[in-house]
């Protein structure tokens, strides 16, 4: 059964960086696209950023696009959302899944990932 596990989350002041890890039990880990999804308290879970199976295309929310990264190491099984430039409105939990279907793009709606990780909680201080 595949797993996805998050980490990297935490505190940081507004201005600040963060990075997310999530690393993906399984063999067939390249052949997925993956996304990262947040939800902050009271809100409906939200796309942030997704990455093709094999790296070469990536997608954003515009309200990340030029702060935040996506990126994958298809030989570490790791999927990673470099995130700079952190705002307030950044804090929420983020979650990283793992498309329903291979060889995929980047799908941006939460109803296109089947596999979800346990999140990690991202606070941004003004």
């Amino acid at each position: 059964q595949v797993q996805l596990v998050e980490s990297g989350g935490g505190l940081v002041q507004a201005g600040g960086s963060l990075r997310l890890s999530c690393a993906v039990s399984g063999r067939t880990f390249s052949n997925y696209a993956m996304g990262w999804f947040r939800q902050a308290p009271g809100k409906e879970r939200e796309f942030v950023a997704a990455i093709s199976w094999n790296g070469g295309g990536t997608a954003y929310a515009d309200s990340v696009k030029g702060r935040f990264t996506i990126s994958r190491d298809n030989a570490k099984n790791t999927v990673y959302l470099q995130m700079n430039t952190l705002k307030p409105e950044d804090t929420a939990a983020y979650y990283c899944a793992r498309t329903s279907f291979t060889f995929v793009a980047t799908p941006t709606h939460a109803f296109l990932y089947n596999v979800w990780g346990q999140g990690t909680q991202v606070t941004v201080s003004s």
